[in-house]
């Protein structure tokens, strides 16, 4: 919005520049935190101890976090939408993609946590996967339909190896998208666990955004191309900013949690942007935390159903830590380290090539 109107309107030739509207979208949406948040807090709390909390059974050692309010991921949404209208261009097709990802994984997130606060349980497995399924499919097929998108798929470290998946990449962009869902949502189990690795990706891939967006930059890197896609840097700024609010009150020990209206949506953002850059496989480097949560669940499930014992002693992985007794601020921490050398080195295949 500001943008239209203090750059087309009143020639402010500063607010063309998409760095210094990101970094006013992450000024925005971090203050905004630092002020609702305190106040959504203090309202959730009330509410929660008016429903009895909510606590995980198979989780003891959690016990003390029964009144600990969840839906924090709603107020990420809320700053991040704020602050993309403020200063994101309104003119632009892949604003307007993240922004439905954003919105809509985020209601369905919402719907989870409020049923897992009245009811407690949540939507059931399946009916949650339909509906990330089909929002994944309105978006993959927008994508593939607009002109100035390809349905070619690139390799990092090569110059000039890529595959044309042609309508198979729809299918392929559902799997991204629902997949890094998933995964995101799968980490968020201890205090500033998932809002950790998630906020070194958004940062990655603010600068992949940027570099695809920018014709001379991304020819000299041997990156493809994408044309309007540098807007979406600041999107991700917002949504960086949105994060570091969060995760403010999200350190140890947590004042609110992020919920599935967080994990679900950011982790979709992040598959969505991933597709948008052309980043997808460079995508497993950088939320590297991710796929091996998701992993950990996967071979612990498989191995118990082929020979009914467990690999881990209790999965998602950091779980597994937990009962190794390894203390839970000591783990977020050392994931939030290994997170931050996974995105300088899927940074570095920009000049491996």
């Amino acid at each position: 919005m500001l943008y239209h109107l203090l750059y087309q309107y009143f020639d402010i030739n500063l607010f063309k520049y998409i760095t210094f509207r990101g970094f006013l979208a992450l000024l925005t949406a971090f203050f905004l935190s630092l002020v609702v948040y305190p106040y959504i807090i203090k309202k959730l709390k009330a509410i929660q101890r008016l429903k009895g909390g909510y606590k995980r059974e198979f989780l003891d050692n959690h016990a003390s976090k029964k009144y600990t309010p969840s839906m924090g991921g709603v107020l990420i949404g809320i700053t991040v939408f704020i602050s993309s209208i403020l200063w994101c261009r309104f003119d632009n097709f892949f604003i307007w993609v993240v922004l439905f990802v954003l919105i809509s994984f985020g209601l369905l997130g919402f719907v989870d946590d409020w049923k897992k606060l009245n009811k407690k349980t949540g939507i059931s497995g399946k009916v949650k996967f339909a509906f990330q399924i089909f929002f994944a499919s309105i978006t993959a097929v927008s994508l593939y339909l607009y002109p100035k998108f390809n349905s070619i798929l690139y390799f990092p470290f090569f110059k000039n190896l890529y595959i044309d998946l042609g309508i198979l990449y729809i299918f392929f962009m559902v799997f991204v998208i629902v997949g890094t869902s998933n995964a995101v949502n799968l980490t968020d189990g201890l205090d500033g666990l998932a809002i950790g690795p998630a906020l070194t990706s958004i940062s990655a891939f603010s600068i992949f955004s940027y570099i695809a967006g920018n014709a001379v930059l991304s020819n000299y890197l041997f990156l493809p191309y994408i044309e309007g896609s540098g807007e979406i840097a600041v999107f991700l700024m917002a949504l960086l900013g949105a994060g570091l609010g969060f995760l403010w009150f999200n350190s140890f020990p947590a004042d609110i949690f992020m919920g599935d209206s967080g994990s679900l949506s950011i982790g979709a953002v992040l598959g969505t942007v991933a597709i948008i850059t052309k980043q997808e496989l460079t995508l497993v480097i950088v939320g590297g935390i991710f796929v091996v949560e998701t992993l950990s669940v996967i071979i612990q499930v498989a191995y118990f159903k082929l020979t009914g014992r467990r690999i881990f002693l209790m999965a998602p992985i950091h779980h597994h830590f937990e009962r190794l007794g390894i203390p839970e601020n000591k783990i977020v921490v050392r994931v939030w380290i290994i997170s931050i050398i996974l995105a300088i080195i899927a940074l570095s295949t920009l000049k491996i090539r």
